[in-house]
């Protein structure tokens, strides 16, 4: 019956160390060799998801990622980006000074540069390090407004963060997609950027239809794809309103939650 299953990475794929179980990748293996496409989506840049792409073996032609929490979803053997919506240089400004004004630290990520901040703050450093990508100091007035900006975010202590987040403009849950993707990030796309949209573009690309897509996850920026979902399936550890909207809660990312999801759905 089900095509298709997402999988959100962190609190959800991965456990509290970033490794994944044996009894999840024999299960995805499984999963697959029944002819279901297993895609990683992730708020995380395509470059933290490589080592677990290839430790999975979703690196031919036929798998695909969504990365940036679905800004950019790509065919991983190809490299051939199937959609990308992007927000601007002039956005960035606009966030920046607002974050200015809430005391909030920020960094984002350029098409051209990569992971970009003007200051060396905690989350930032634990951004660049859980991703292995490069970091660029850089004044974010300085880019062009036509800057191409895949989504810029919001990073401190969540006591911090919390209050923060209340003063942000009302106009930006209009202009821009707003997701809470850890108690220490909030992240700002382009409107059309979610893992719902996401999901569903690549089932739609792929010729499968929503009932027959499973999509699991445990946090705000989840929530997208979990109300498209044919199954929406919870983890264990997952936020009480990402539980209130799913058809399923599965155990938590420390006891096989993934694994559980794809033997009893897919490989009963």
């Amino acid at each position: 019956m089900y095509k298709l299953i997402a999988l959100d990475m962190d609190g959800t794929l991965l456990r509290g160390d970033g490794t994944i179980s044996e009894r999840t990748k024999s299960a995805i293996q499984q999963a697959r060799q029944k002819g279901v496409k297993v895609v990683l989506a992730s708020g995380r840049p395509i470059e933290g998801l490589e080592r677990y792409l290839t430790e999975l073996g979703l690196t031919t032609d036929d798998d695909y990622a969504l990365s940036y929490n679905g800004a950019l979803i790509k065919n991983v053997g190809t490299r051939e980006n199937i959609c990308s919506q992007l927000i601007s240089g002039k956005d960035l400004h606009d966030v920046y000074a607002v974050s200015q004004q809430i005391g909030v630290n920020t960094h984002a990520f350029s098409t051209e540069l990569g992971l970009i901040s003007p200051k060396l703050s905690h989350y930032t450093v634990h951004e660049r390090d859980i991703n292995g990508i490069p970091l660029t100091l850089i004044d974010f007035n300085e880019l062009a407004e036509d800057h191409q900006i895949i989504k810029v975010m919001l990073v401190d202590e969540p006591e911090i963060l919390s209050p923060g987040v209340e003063q942000l403009p009302v106009d930006y849950y209009d202009r821009f997609t707003v997701v809470r993707s850890a108690p220490f990030f909030l992240e700002i796309l382009n409107k059309n950027s979610n893992k719902g949209n996401g999901v569903s573009m690549l089932a739609d690309y792929l010729g499968i239809k929503a009932e027959e897509v499973i999509c699991v996850g445990d946090a705000g920026n989840d929530a997208h794809m979990l109300e498209y979902a044919g199954l929406s399936v919870a983890m264990g550890n997952a936020f009480d309103d990402i539980k209130a909207i799913a058809d399923y809660v599965t155990h938590s990312n420390e006891e096989d939650g993934v694994a559980h999801v794809i033997e009893k759905f897919i490989l009963a």
